[in-house]
């Protein structure tokens, strides 16, 4: 997979927003008590740290409250914050767009933000409580703040990979050129001279990609790669740090380990890994007893570890690494269940079924009336068949209804959204024909910000009968979309993908990603999940692809002919030559299996 570049909005486009904003009134508060908090990002808005904090933040806020939180977030580019006229733009956006809004606390989310905070030449939010979180050992406590310390220590993770791989002779470090990528790179320097003596570590530092590809795809036996972070390359291309993980990880000819858990399912092995998740509660339950009224001066700050050893089982078995050198405090993720495991009810109940069968035999051998009993239980079997195949009938005329609310409703939307809109529209762009040239401008926005909604409607339309996705970027693109608008919103979701073709059929690219779907978005809706897993992978017979979760499960027996989920993933796996598995128990979790067998011409082209 290609990383895509990223776009920087210009700060005056940012600016001229913020003066919009600032010009509505301000909603008030629900109630007289009720807190607001600003949370100060210093990383992208889609980085793993600004997805859960969003999510987690307010949740756990207003649990903790017992009421509604208001909960705003920015997030600042740190690769511009050495260049001060960009620092005194930034707090001029702020104070423009917060002017007026008292905030009970803020958020400073990096050390950037927190000396952003005490450095501008006008303080901002002075008289206002600040919990500031850092990786600087060093850092200055400003006033009326408290805070937590997580110092990012480099070395554990490959301590780690040594224990996993004591063969190992070489260590090649990869970061980038861009300012947080230079200044992980001198930590790293510091805090891995202690393996000097053990390995001989290489640093790949501001290469440009083809060169570094070239490199990492070459390594000598016995080498790894510890990838630190790379937001720009030698060439000054920029890129979303896990993004450019994913992509080096599938050319490396060498096992990747990093430190932070965010990169969990990009392709590497693992390591001692900074837990994001248990850094956000940490902030929250800290920021509750500050809005719970405690004085930040009376909070001594905290220094805490956030690391947690953990490792890829499929990446295990990808090089080869015993799974008996993993220590028996790490946590082993996306591991595949044994053969008893996975089918532990099936043997149990075939035995039970052997059993019986053998009884009812030794009984019909001996009293004749068990003939009688047999052709009972014959007629009770087929009893039940005529009961199935009356479900069927039943799930059949159901879908069909199925498809008729479908047509209804999108008939529903062109009338009542669509059709209203352009009523409307060519009512503007008739007073537009004959209005008077002080009225023009009014009506022609008018029917713009219509047109608009119209453009909306019939876009979201579209897009919920085909996705259009697929057709233009392909399956793997498409699914990492369906995954962060599922995070967005609900859970954590892990995707994984290997050896996937690069060109499949429309009909199985299609199939994939809405059985995909429609197992994701019933993860979400009913599993009570807090993570699920995706993995997709190509194999020698074809696509074989598992979703995982661990909610609370439910009786799959029981869930056939009750709703349409189930049935429609089986009829579009059943189209394509597919097959559908689902295990799941109460209070066990749910994983669902399919495969798909492909042509051997798409086979081969995975293979090159």
């Amino acid at each position: 997979m290609h990383s895509s570049r990223t776009r920087r909005r210009p700060l005056w486009v940012t600016a001229a927003l913020a003066l919009m904003v600032n010009g509505f009134v301000w909603t008030a508060a629900a109630g007289a008590d009720q807190k607001t908090v600003l949370v100060l990002y210093g990383t992208r808005a889609d980085a793993r740290i600004s997805i859960i904090g969003d999510r987690e933040l307010p949740s756990r806020l207003e649990q903790g409250l017992g009421q509604r939180v208001n909960h705003y977030s920015e997030h600042l580019d740190l690769a511009r914050f050495r260049d001060q006229q960009y620092r005194t733009a930034v707090a001029t956006f702020l104070k423009q767009k917060y002017s007026g809004q008292h905030f009970d606390l803020v958020i400073a989310m990096h050390q950037m933000v927190l000396e952003f905070l005490g450095t501008t030449e006008e303080t901002l939010f002075r008289e206002t409580p600040v919990l500031f979180f850092t990786d600087n050992p060093a850092a200055q406590r400003p006033p009326n703040s408290t805070g937590i310390i997580a110092e990012n220590d480099f070395g554990p993770s490959l301590a780690l990979a040594l224990t996993l791989q004591p063969e190992v002779t070489r260590v090649y470090v990869v970061t980038g050129t861009d300012f947080a990528d230079q200044l992980f790179e001198s930590r790293a320097r510091q805090q891995l001279r202690e393996f000097d003596s053990r390995v001989a570590i290489t640093y790949l530092s501001g290469l440009p990609t083809p060169e570094l590809k070239a490199r990492l795809s070459t390594l000598p036996k016995g080498a790894i790669i510890y990838y630190l972070l790379v937001n720009r390359d030698g060439n000054g291309e920029k890129f979303h740090p896990f993004e450019y993980l994913q992509d080096i990880a599938q050319i490396a000819n060498a096992p990747i380990y990093t430190w932070v858990d965010s990169a969990m399912g990009q392709g590497i092995v693992g390591g001692a890994l900074k837990s994001q998740l248990t850094q956000t509660r940490v902030i929250a339950d800290l920021a509750l007893r500050l809005l719970k009224g405690e004085a930040p001066a009376s909070i001594p700050t905290q220094a805490i570890d956030l690391r947690v050893n953990q490792v890829d089982w499929q990446q295990l078995r990808r090089w080869g690494i015993s799974e008996l050198r993993v220590p028996a405090d790490t946590l082993v993720l996306s591991r595949e269940l044994t053969l008893w495991q996975s089918y532990r009810t099936y043997v149990l109940l075939t035995i039970a079924l052997v059993t019986a069968q053998a009884l009812l035999i030794t009984g019909l051998l001996v009293q004749s009336t068990r003939r009688r009993r047999a052709e009972e239980e014959v007629s009770k079997a087929q009893s039940k068949l005529q009961a199935t195949s009356d479900r069927i009938r039943t799930l059949g005329m159901r879908l069909l209804n199925a498809q008729e609310d479908e047509r209804a409703r999108i008939a529903r939307e062109l009338h009542d959204d669509v059709g209203q809109q352009l009523a409307l529209l060519a009512t503007d762009v008739e007073l537009l024909r004959n209005g008077n040239a002080e009225e023009t401008t009014v009506v022609a926005s008018q029917a713009w910000s219509r047109l608009q909604t119209v453009a909306r409607s019939v876009h979201d339309l579209a897009h919920g009968l085909y996705p259009a996705k697929l057709r233009l970027i392909g399956l793997i693109p498409a699914l990492q979309s369906l995954q962060r608008e599922i995070e967005r919103s609900v859970i954590v979701v892990n995707f994984v993908h290997e050896n996937v073709p690069r060109t499949l059929p429309p009909d199985v690219t299609l199939c994939v990603f809405r059985v995909a779907q429609e197992a994701l978005k019933n993860a979400a809706k009913y599993s009570g999940a807090r993570e699920v897993s995706l993995s997709l992978k190509g194999t020698a017979d074809g696509l074989k692809v598992m979703i995982a979760d661990d909610g609370i499960g439910f009786e799959v027996a029981g869930a056939w002919g009750t709703g349409l989920g189930l049935m429609s993933m089986s009829e579009r796996l059943e189209a394509v030559n597919g097959t559908l598995h689902i295990e799941s128990s109460p209070a066990a979790g749910t994983r669902i299996t399919f495969t798909i067998p492909l042509a051997a011409g798409v086979r081969m082209a995975a293979a090159g």
